[in-house]
């Protein structure tokens, strides 16, 4: 069993307005958690050091306060597990959520099972219906959900459903070689190529920018990432059901987009593109691993050795084919990296006697 999200727009525009009042009382319970949470750190109890609020305590603290602020008891109960969750996360307290101002956060309303219901393109919170952009069927079983809103203050709801595994797919392995000028290259010489979105609309970004226009701005940023997205999810999809196993180099894009070439890392979009591979290898019972790829561009995937004659170093990013000095064998780069990524995550996989016996 997995869990997928299925993303609607709201097709009722003056539901917008309802949103986002109920997006501000959401903020008002999340600030108070942030509040308490603060408070409670100041006292310290013996050697136990601080004190931190469980999701229990919280919840028993924001009781009433639903009925008061005009929201379902469920949802202040999903904030103060989600400020716990995040809280625990990233090991201190989360930040304040904003209301209003140029810098305020974007609407979000937590919704649970009992609250929600779901009738064909509609879906009725607190009494209320809420018409969608229904772009596809809604699988599974309801679990979880939330209305979201974006830049552009389009309001969405989110459902998250628990699904069947098992979908068909064929078998094989791949390994995997992530890059700018082509976004993977496949051990099967294959060669996906980058979309280069964000380039392909950087002057018309800029240009918007420049002018004030930040309504521009934030749509033509929204149609960038739908764009990648989409491609994103095209591809994932196509390598998923041709192949049963499946290994990943490992690259570091958050140390990546740090350096002079953080554009181009940013505009490929390596993490959600793992993501995507990872849980839809999930779905069809496929094997997924991130393997480390160190060396994988200079040792020889023929002969196994690192030769004299490989590319090393920053300075050797422009050979992109290379002769083995031991055994002879031509490479181009790419293709030897996946090679080798390919091999890496086979020997980390346990014998098949192993994994009969667990």
């Amino acid at each position: 069993m997995s869990y997928i999200t299925y993303k609607y727009r709201i097709k009722d525009a003056t539901s917008g307005k309802w949103l986002d009042r109920h997006a501000t009382a959401c903020n008002q319970v999340w600030n108070f958690c942030c509040n308490t949470q603060r408070q409670a750190e100041l006292r310290r109890y013996g050697d136990r050091g601080h004190f931190w609020p469980s999701a229990f305590d919280l919840i028993n603290l924001t009781a009433g306060s639903g009925k008061m602020l005009g929201l379902h008891s469920d949802t202040v109960s999903a904030l103060c597990r989600r400020f716990e969750q995040n809280r625990d996360t990233q090991e201190r307290s989360p930040q304040f959520r904003k209301s209003f101002g140029p810098r305020r956060s974007l609407g979000w309303v937590p919704i649970t099972k009992r609250a929600l219901k779901i009738c064909g393109d509609e879906v009725v919170y607190l009494k209320r219906r809420f018409k969608l952009w229904r772009s596809r069927d809604i699988s599974g079983e309801f679990k979880a959900g939330s209305f979201t809103q974006d830049a552009r203050g389009r309001w969405y709801v989110s459902l998250v459903c628990k699904v069947e595994d098992g979908l068909a797919r064929k078998d094989g392995c791949v390994g995997i070689d992530l890059g700018l000028r082509n976004l993977a290259i496949t051990s099967d010489a294959e060669k996906i190529s980058a979309p280069r979105l964000f380039r392909r609309y950087e002057r018309k970004l800029g240009d918007a920018q420049r002018a004030g226009n930040k309504r521009r701005a934030r749509a033509i940023h929204a149609k960038i990432a739908n764009a990648r997205r989409d491609y994103l999810h095209k591809e994932s999809t196509r390598l998923a059901d041709n192949y049963s196993f499946i290994a990943v180099g490992d690259v570091k894009a958050a140390q990546l987009a740090r350096t002079r070439m953080a554009k181009s890392i940013m505009d490929a979009g390596w993490a959600l593109f793992r993501d995507m591979l990872r849980y839809k290898a999930a779905r069809r019972r496929a094997v997924y691993v991130d393997v480390d790829e160190r060396y994988t561009s200079q040792m020889c995937s023929g002969c196994g050795v690192v030769p004299d004659s490989s590319p090393k170093g920053m300075g050797a990013l422009g050979m992109r084919r290379w002769d083995c000095c031991e055994c002879g064998a031509s490479h181009d780069r790419d293709v030897n990296a996946a090679k080798n990524i390919l091999r890496a995550g086979l020997e980390c996989q346990p014998p098949a006697e192993e994994i009969l016996a667990a």
